[in-house]
């Protein structure tokens, strides 16, 4: 029997000419700069999330209250923790000495100032949340994505900014802030014992010296501080377990670019909103 010949694409039978193959297209997030890929998405994210929370029908509330149960339940204990050991070990005793060496132990109050209120408190608080609870919201996520819920979800017509982004975009927000002024409480009280048992420094001392530096605009950047911490851990962390692929291993990565990613953002906005207070404050740099 006679062999069939079969043709194949791009070459002609029998006319000898070459092979001719289609270029590949560049996948989605690849190449050397995915990077501002990513960046403009997480953008533009941010986006649809601000105008579909203000679009109604507003129908996140369920969601949003279970969301903010989520973060309080998995970040409220390491918050605790870790702010009540840093607060005593890093300004109350490290912080201490170097007052001490000044000869300035009268001024313990005010250091506190800079150190919890302004850093300690805030920086905490967000490197919690994005480890503990946004790393809960991305694998959450990725492992819808690569279930293909969300896809299921969008065919039976589900608004997905508006069910799964606003409701955590809200939660991580609000409690961040509630958080964060819990955080500065235990801070303050942590390095103020510190000063008191290490240093012999007297509670009226340190509340005379705390509150005679203590102005509105601190707190007030205090507040605008974390509040973007927790909208910028949220996008971050919902853009990434939307986005994730490659199955679970896949998710595994999302959650860990992710957790990176919440803490470069944060190191960098917190360091611009620093310099913003202190340029348009300027008596927030001295202690008095």
């Amino acid at each position: 029997m006679a062999q069939q010949e079969v043709a194949r694409p791009g070459v002609g039978i029998g006319a000898g000419t070459p092979t001719v193959r289609p270029t590949p297209k560049p996948t989605l997030g690849s190449g050397p700069f995915a990077w501002l890929e990513q960046i403009a998405g997480m953008v533009m994210l941010t986006g649809q999330t601000i105008v579909s929370m203000f679009t109604p029908p507003y129908t996140w509330g369920p969601e949003f209250v279970e969301q903010s149960f989520l973060v309080v339940k998995r970040a409220f204990i390491p918050c605790l923790f870790c702010t009540a050991v840093f607060s005593w070990g890093a300004p109350g005793i490290s912080g201490g000495a170097i007052i001490a060496t000044l000869a300035t132990t009268d001024r313990l109050g005010s250091f506190a100032i800079m150190a919890s209120v302004r850093e300690l408190a805030t920086w905490i608080n967000g490197m919690v949340i994005a480890g503990v609870a946004g790393t809960a919201i991305c694998s959450d996520l990725g492992a819808r994505k690569i279930r293909d819920e969300l896809d299921a979800l969008a065919v039976l017509g589900t608004d997905l900014i508006k069910s799964l982004i606003v409701p955590r975009f809200l939660a991580l927000g609000l409690m961040c802030v509630i958080f964060n002024y819990w955080n500065t409480l235990i801070s303050i009280v942590g390095q103020m014992v510190a000063n008191m048992m290490v240093w012999q420094e007297t509670a009226a001392g340190f509340v005379l010296t705390f509150s005679s530096n203590f102005t509105i605009a601190e707190l007030v950047f205090n507040g605008m501080k974390v509040l973007t911490f927790g909208f910028i851990i949220a996008i971050v962390c919902c853009y990434k377990g939307l986005n994730a692929k490659g199955g679970s291993a896949g998710v595994g990565r999302a959650v860990n670019q992710a957790v990176v990613i919440s803490f470069c953002a944060i190191y960098i906005y917190n360091y611009l909103l620093n310099s913003l207070l202190l340029g348009a404050f300027p008596e927030t740099a001295t202690l008095r």
